[in-house]
């Protein structure tokens, strides 16, 4: 079962990046422990990711995540049973440097019981201007795999594509802006399997009854983002961004979030971090369909209502050594804590016995934990 929650896509995270300076990655090694629990759903594994230069030129990265998920979200308590299942992601990257041009390609690879995704990705990153302005170009193509652990003949094929545009500018000596803009285009099967639309339906007993979701097999979005930082004369920074979505099933979001960064203490790292998320609702989304194929598409996905969320960040880095040991160069250890408050405005919590129409509005909160080790070479 493939979720929102357990699956950043890969498009998302590459696409968010923005320009990089033309320098090659420092070699170094990440591992990685996440827990997320809310909703009623529990994921959590370990990642690990490394990063090696090969030559002056060339730098090699590959990263293993897993995800273990087990739970039963509101979708899943409606409408079917708990689950219990395994994502894993192997992923392959190589970065080329000439001159101020930073050149990189990469693979990923992920899979589940029910669903299986692979991806190519391709960018480029040009500073010019002295080094005051990056440039960037990124594109990444995906093929997925779309099954049903309930139907073992069930198959539907997913093409996912996506462009970015990234602009950095050091705008003064202590304060950086960046612009990215972003399409992405998925063709294909683009709801859940699983997942169920209600409809009114007096002949029963809860006065409503369910069929499969239909969705549109096109989705084109646009996303612009500003963001800024700002360091602080002593050892501090200050960082803003906004962000605006917009897609043809009707949805605009807007994203805005802010953070500090506090250093001063020898060895230790602070950060803390707020971000707020809205959006509206797709155009064939409701809660409840006045009768059974109301329309040509139909969604209750939460996720495409109009819903809003609060998310607050916490998070300490420590360095293990001060100056190199042996064949490590520095170390450290991160912890980040995520609190996450959401808070749909349509769609209704249906486990009740109210009258169909009449539930209260769904809400709930997440708590996000990551523990970092990091060491450089």
């Amino acid at each position: 079962m493939r979720s929102w929650l357990l699956t950043l896509p890969v498009l998302a995270l590459l696409l968010a990046t923005g320009a990089h300076a033309a320098v090659l990655p420092d070699d170094r090694a990440d591992f990685l422990y996440h827990y997320y629990s809310g909703g009623g759903v529990t994921i959590d594994g370990p990642s690990i990711l490394v990063r090696k230069q090969v030559g002056q030129s060339f730098s090699l990265s590959g990263n293993y995540y897993v995800d273990n998920i087990s739970g039963a979200s509101i979708d899943v308590v409606t409408t079917a049973s708990p689950y219990e299942e395994r994502r894993t992601e192997i992923s392959a990257g190589v970065d080329y440097l000439r001159g101020s041009t930073l050149l990189s390609l990469g693979f990923t690879r992920s899979d589940e019981n029910d669903y299986k995704g692979r991806s190519f990705r391709v960018g480029v990153s040009q500073e010019i201007f002295g080094a005051m302005t990056t440039v960037s170009l990124g594109y990444v193509r995906g093929s997925d795999e779309v099954g049903r652990s309930t139907d073992p003949d069930f198959s539907e094929d997913l093409d996912r594509r996506a462009w970015r545009l990234g602009l950095s500018q050091v705008l003064t000596r202590n304060l950086i802006g960046e612009l990215l803009f972003e399409v992405v285009a998925d063709q294909g099967f683009l709801n859940n399997p699983y997942r169920q639309v209600r409809f009114l339906d007096p002949s029963s007993p809860r006065g409503f009854s369910f069929e499969p979701e239909v969705f549109p097999e096109s989705r084109t979005s646009t996303a612009v983002a500003v963001r800024s930082r700002y360091h602080l004369p002593f050892r501090a920074a200050v960082h803003g961004e906004y962000r605006w979505y917009d897609d043809d099933w009707g949805i605009t979001a807007h994203t805005m979030q802010v953070g500090y960064t506090h250093g001063t203490i020898p060895r230790w790292l602070f950060d803390v971090h707020y971000r707020y998320y809205t959006q509206n609702s797709a155009t064939f989304w409701s809660d409840l369909f006045p009768f059974q194929q109301a329309q040509n598409f139909l969604a209750r996905d939460k996720e495409l209502s109009r819903f809003r969320s609060h998310s607050v960040r916490f998070g300490v880095s420590y360095d293990l050594f001060s100056s190199p040991i042996s064949v490590f160069e520095r170390g450290s250890v991160s912890l980040i804590y995520d609190w996450i408050y959401f808070d749909y405005r349509e769609f209704r919590d249906i486990r009740g016995s109210e009258a169909p129409g009449e539930e209260p509005f769904y809400s709930f909160d997440a708590d996000v934990l990551q523990l970092f080790f990091s060491i450089w070479f």
